[in-house]
């Protein structure tokens, strides 16, 4: 398959950064084509200004043509990953960001028909999916608040992908306590899950 990473953690020599090290490996021994986006390594700006607000509805080709080069590798990618940390709960401000101002209307949703109706999905080119970040929480206080990074990553945007699309979640809980046995445990299952399960 042909398969975009994307990696989200400001410290080439994170935790995080082994992880996106260790996914891209395993993708590749799997046979998938890979793109990579790291976003802060290429300075990606996350900030959703008032121009592209005033043009989201009524020209939405100006905003594409600002992030053409993620556009353009969305559309080419049949499945995608990602690697992040969970700050907050949810996504780093960075890839909340680059979802606010990549995945536009046209590009991965139409806007609702009317009233109470959910969006129209536009990825359909999208057939896979997985997630793998890390979080300080524990999964049941996570839970008891509704998880709301999973729920982003694994039940809103499902319905832009293809019918069908196969979702994988993969988190380590706990890392601010987490051993160093229990994190390269979490990496070996990263890369047995992403060379094994996915081909």
């Amino acid at each position: 398959m042909r398969l975009l990473l994307v990696f989200c953690h400001p410290d080439p020599q994170s935790y995080a950064a082994a992880l996106r090290r260790t996914a891209a490996d395993a993708l590749r021994r799997a046979g998938h084509e890979l793109r990579e986006i790291d976003l802060y390594a290429e300075g990606f700006d996350p900030v959703f200004s008032a121009a592209e607000k005033k043009t989201y509805l009524t020209d939405t080709a100006r905003n594409i043509a600002g992030v053409a080069a993620h556009v353009e590798a969305l559309r080419w990618a049949e499945g995608w990953v990602v690697v992040y940390p969970t700050w907050f709960y949810g996504a780093p401000a960075m890839l909340k960001g680059w979802l606010e101002r990549v995945w536009l209307p046209g590009v991965s949703f139409t806007v609702a028909k009317a009233r109470q109706r959910r969006i129209g999905g536009e990825l359909r080119n999208i057939r896979l999916f997985v997630g793998i970040t890390t979080s300080g929480s524990p999964w049941w206080w996570l839970k008891l608040i509704g998880d709301p990074g999973r729920s982003l990553f694994m039940k809103g945007l499902r319905p832009l992908y293809a019918r069908g699309c196969r979702m994988k979640w993969l988190q380590l809980y706990n890392m601010n306590h987490a051993t160093a046995a229990e994190r390269d445990a979490f990496i070996a299952r990263v890369g047995r899950t992403l060379n094994e399960e996915l081909r």
